[in-house]
């Protein structure tokens, strides 16, 4: 049994290896985590051999992607992140509004209850909005599949379109982090306290394992300590764990279950996308941000999909990862208790 565990594990790590070595040739954008997330999806879907990758091996990824970003950090991010934290907290609250008329917009067509509907467009992650959804009693294997097909949209539309329009920035984008910190020795040793960190608050905050690693990182790398670069190749390697992890949760079984609606899923994601992408304009056009970050930090992305297109395409990591961070928040936080509110006063 457990030989066959392991030799599905090195199946899925060389099958994920590959795809993101291939994208990576290809030039694709977010190459080493869009390509192993597809061939992993399917290499798993047409072989019907489960993929192998305990959620050990993710969030070994997603701490390496946290501590990366978080060397972004410097005293002026915060400074600089300041002035815009009402434009963007009162942006968010009008994409979340848009996510909400548009989820109760297509139950007028389809069989689906408007609260499952709610929680399957709102762009606040999987994980938290199924969690949130059982809560309020929806379908939560409906949000599942549905917030399944709007994270593949996000990760298939948002990144290229990044890329093909801010293309000149994207090849201007250097290695920043790496210019700003110390190299190598018993730097290296730092890193221990946002491990730890991370994996004490990995289930007690959203997106805790990632957000404990990059704050953490972010505080120490603003204080006089001198913390070392991450290199690029464990950088690759952690996108490769992330995107190996996506793709064994990408089921066509699931997707299937979905049905016609998921058609319909896709469309609401897309068009959340567009609302996201003027919204991230306006803020652009108000602010001195500029306008690959002002859209990635509105775009209904996770956390770290969109931090890492903003390292691609020449936006600022630290500012997207800070109002990100400030995004999930307001949404795990409020949006539920908001919408139990309405509808039990609506029953009442």
């Amino acid at each position: 049994m457990k030989n066959t565990q392991i030799q599905r594990l090195i199946e899925t790590i060389i099958i994920a290896t590959l795809g993101g070595y291939l994208f990576n040739i290809a030039s694709l954008p977010l190459p080493w985590l869009l390509g192993a997330l597809t061939f992993v999806m399917l290499w798993q879907g047409f072989t019907k051999r489960e993929a192998s990758l305990p959620g050990s091996i993710k969030n070994a990824g997603l701490i390496i992607i946290g501590i990366y970003f978080g060397l972004y950090f410097t005293a002026e991010t915060f400074q600089t992140i300041w002035p815009y934290f009402l434009p963007y907290i009162l942006l968010t609250c009008v994409l979340i509004l848009a996510s909400i008329m548009l989820g109760v917009m297509v139950t007028k067509w389809i069989a689906v209850d408007k609260i499952t509907s709610i929680f399957a467009s709102i762009p606040g992650g999987l994980t938290e909005m199924t969690i949130a959804s059982e809560a309020l009693h929806a379908k939560s294997a409906f949000v599942v599949i549905f917030q399944t097909i709007r994270l593949m949209t996000v990760l298939f539309t948002i990144p290229t379109a990044m890329t093909y329009f801010f293309s000149e920035e994207a090849h201007a984008a250097t290695g920043h982090a790496a210019e700003s910190v110390a190299v190598g020795g018993w730097s290296y040793l730092w890193f221990i306290i946002p491990v730890l960190i991370a994996i004490l608050v990995r289930n007690k905050i959203p997106a805790g394992i990632i957000i404990g690693a990059l704050g953490v990182t972010a505080v120490m790398n603003v204080s006089p300590i001198e913390l070392a670069a991450v290199p690029p190749f464990l950088m690759n390697a952690g996108q490769v764990m992330i995107g190996a992890s996506l793709g064994k949760n990408i089921l066509f079984r699931d997707l299937k279950k979905g049905g016609k609606y998921c058609l319909v899923y896709f469309g609401l994601s897309l068009a959340i996308i567009i609302i996201a992408f003027g919204l991230g304009t306006l803020l652009a056009n108000f602010t001195t941000l500029n306008y690959a970050t002002a859209i990635l930090s509105i775009a209904p992305g996770g956390l770290f999909e969109m931090v890492l297109t903003a390292y691609n395409v020449g936006g600022d990591p630290a500012v997207v990862s800070a109002l990100q961070l400030t995004r999930i928040l307001v949404i795990v936080t409020g949006v539920p208790p908001l919408i139990g509110w309405w509808y039990g006063k609506r029953r009442t």
